[in-house]
């Protein structure tokens, strides 16, 4: 199927071929017939792209304090990469879709096939949206208009943070799509509407919507002219729905209110405002949140958890719905407001009239309709990138499933530096494993995990998805005959680690005992190879203190969620557990874990003894700074003591003939991690980490993590 992607890196767009997404549970597949380009956003987007590095960090100043921090921490050439990569990942365009349902996904019976619908959907043929985020469109709508549904739903937004009553006078600064459809809304609800504006094309839109208006571009005074709207009483409410770094329409729209005036931007400014301005009125100012209630909550727009109309009246979806209901009986006319249609081969002409000076309000982009062949052909979940390689055999050929920033930065890389053919590579939407595909040199991309398992070209799979599809994943695969990477965790519970181990013997039972490696690079560090070393020469048991600085993660990232990230301790302090283990070379005796108060319950102090009388504790800490390194390691044996800062600088104290390794850049072992993978399939012979070891650091983080909830 044909989608729209961004390059954030040089601005250019592109109409890419991308495979066809598949509606997960909770989701419903969209064949597009109308998108709408919104020029606020998406050119800001594209106009960032075009902007040098410099231009880029003046944009976001909280992104370069960000990277000023990771360079103290981490070094400047890892953190180079990691903006570098993060630039270079194409971004899909659009969020204003109509189209006909084409597919329901697991758990989804209010959408039937063939049910016109409005979404937050990409540009794109086919789009995969969950179904909080659809609404149904009435018949007395075309799907022109209904385009206009999503900012619609913005505009109502803030009308209804701004709680209008009938015969007040309300000024809406910034008549771009949003803002006219705020004026025929607050018309709608009996509202004196004043439009602010330097278009005189978009003003004399406004007055036919019945607004009165201010053209700034004749040198009007915006506050005069609000107060005489007023009657000189000042206004009751401003909407701003303009796009500008300056702070003046804050300062205006301050000086425009009434005493007890309510100012809600739904647009970008400045925030400079002034204590002044805002006191002596007791002023009231509200950011508005996109569509409304639900917004960037995952449990409403991922799991599909409405909330409880009784409570919350208004959510995204009702939103969408009300916005269309004003649509089919006549009161918003968004028609006037489309001034460019395109079809989607055409695209990046439309996002040069959005970029340029030529006037423009709503561009639409047109899918046409396609016939039954056609619809087969961009239905197609696998897209061939390049042509397979003559002579391939005995090299490890690698199914990736997942492609993700982690993935597509660190994993794939070291893999292809492995020297493994680089088969397939599958995500959810499409369009990372696109990138992914063409930038690393894959054969062929895919949204259809079970093709890239059945693939008798593929003998291993690398899995690097979110950790609730872990386990599954590594069982599907094993009993596809696949030999298995997969990044930490191995499993989120004690059932999962048994179906695992399961799947594994099957595999041994059957005369095909594959390969199953957990990515527990840090084992594979240069500097922990040497500790390795100088530790097997010490005599007695040892100490280890392992200090995480983990960082603050919100209780409502996936990470935290127990069912689809498992919580911090399974999801990300197992790689420490695994490291105290592999250093000890015994096995685990006794755990305990000591847990600090706080709301995320990721901060903890971990306890072991090992069957060799070794003892070792990790410091998994959420409560500190970012300044600060974030993993410190230090072993006490033998009357020597080894320490190691952040996987940059190992000291030795007491070492007969060691004093320090130091690297120039820091190495967590993520090549040599993959390498030996790869020596592993294609050599045969032990597996790097023994099948028996990963059990068990599997079910002891487990176990923690069930009494760190207790």
């Amino acid at each position: 199927m044909k989608q729209i992607l961004q390059s954030l890196k040089i601005g250019a767009t592109e109409v890419a071929d991308v495979p066809c997404p598949a509606p997960a549970r909770g989701q419903v597949l969209i064949r597009t017939s109308r998108t709408l380009v919104s020029a606020g956003t998406e050119r800001m987007l594209v106009d960032f792209g075009k902007a040098g590095l410099i231009g880029k960090a003046r944009q976001q100043p909280d992104k370069v304090r960000q990277v000023l921090e990771k360079i103290r921490t981490d070094g400047l050439a890892p953190t180079l990469e990691a903006v570098f990569n993060k630039l270079d990942q194409p971004l899909p365009l659009g969020y204003c879709n109509v189209g006909r349902i084409m597919e329901a996904g697991p758990g989804v019976s209010a959408f039937p096939a063939g049910e016109r619908v409005v979404s937050n959907g990409k540009h794109a043929e086919a789009v995969a949206v969950p179904v909080n985020l659809c609404a149904r469109v009435p018949e007395a709508v075309s799907d022109d208009e209904a385009a206009f549904t999503v900012l619609g739903a913005i505009a109502l937004q803030g009308i209804r943070l701004v709680q209008p009553t009938l015969g007040e006078a309300v000024v809406v600064t910034g008549l771009g799509l949003i803002g006219l459809m705020a004026v025929q809304l607050l018309r709608a609800h009996g509202c004196r509407v004043l439009g602010i504006d330097f278009d005189p094309e978009k003003l004399r839109l406004a007055e036919s919507f019945g607004a009165e208006t201010v053209d700034l571009s004749a040198g009007a005074d915006p506050v005069s002219a609000a107060q005489n709207f007023s009657r000189g009483r000042g206004v009751d409410a401003v909407i701003i729905t303009a796009s500008t770094r300056s702070s003046e329409p804050v300062h205006q729209a301050a000086l425009m209110c009434r005493k007890r005036g309510r100012i809600v931007l739904v647009g970008v400014t400045g925030l400079e405002l002034s204590r002044a301005d805002f006191y002596e009125k007791e002023l009231t100012f509200q950011v508005s949140c996109s569509y409304g209630p639900g917004r960037y909550d995952p449990d409403y727009e991922e799991k599909g958890q409405d909330y409880p109309v009784g409570f919350v009246r208004w959510t995204e979806q009702r939103n969408f719905e009300a916005v269309l209901d004003m649509m089919a009986d006549g009161r918003l006319d968004v028609t006037p407001l489309i001034s460019h249609r395109f079809p989607l081969d055409r695209a990046p002409a439309a996002y040069e009239i959005v970029t340029g000076s030529e006037p423009s309000l709503g561009i639409l982009l047109d899918y046409g309709v396609a016939q039954e062949a056609d619809e087969r052909a961009f239905r197609q979940r696998t897209v061939r990138l390049r042509p397979a390689p003559a002579e391939s055999s005995g090299k490890a050929a690698v199914g990736f499933v997942g492609s993700g920033n982690y993935a597509g930065a660190v994993l794939v890389p070291a893999f292809r530096e492995a020297g493994a053919r680089l088969v397939s590579v599958a995500s959810s939407a499409g369009v990372s494993g696109l990138h992914v595909g063409r930038k690393f040199g894959f054969e062929k991309t895919t949204t259809d995990v079970a093709e890239l398992l059945e693939d008798a070209t593929i003998n291993a799979v690398v899995i690097a998805t979110r950790h609730d599809t872990h386990a599954g994943l590594v069982c599907r695969a094993l009993q596809a005959g696949k030999h298995v990477f997969v990044e930490k965790p191995l499993a989120l519970s004690r059932q999962e680690l048994d179906d695992v181990e399961a799947a594994r013997n099957a595999s041994v039972e059957a005369g095909k005992p594959a390969t199953v490696m957990v990515g527990f690079n840090r084992r594979f560090a240069p500097q922990i190879q040497k500790m390795k070393t100088l530790l097997e020469g010490a005599s007695g048991p040892k100490a280890f203190v392992m200090t995480v600085n983990a960082g603050a993660i919100p209780a409502g990232h996936w990470t935290q969620d127990r069912q689809t990230g498992g919580g911090r301790i399974v999801g990300e302090a197992c790689h420490f557990i695994d490291l105290l283990r592999y250093l000890a070379a015994a096995p685990v005796d006794r755990h305990g874990v000591a847990m600090m108060a706080s709301p995320t319950g990721d901060t903890a102090t971990i306890t072991f003894t090992f069957a060799d009388g070794s003892v070792g504790s990790i410091h998994y800490f959420a409560n500190g700074s970012k300044s600060f390194p974030k993993e410190r390691l230090e072993v006490f044996a033998g009357g020597r003591i080894l320490q190691l800062d952040n996987f940059r600088r190992l000291r030795g104290f007491g070492w007969p003939g060691f004093r320090k390794m130091n690297l120039w850049r820091q190495d967590k072992g993520q090549k040599a991690c993959a390498a030996a993978f790869v020596r592993a399939v294609e050599q045969g012979g032990d597996a790097p980490i023994p099948f028996g070891e990963l059990l068990e650091v599997g079910r002891i983080t487990i176990e923690i993590a069930e009494a760190a909830q207790q």
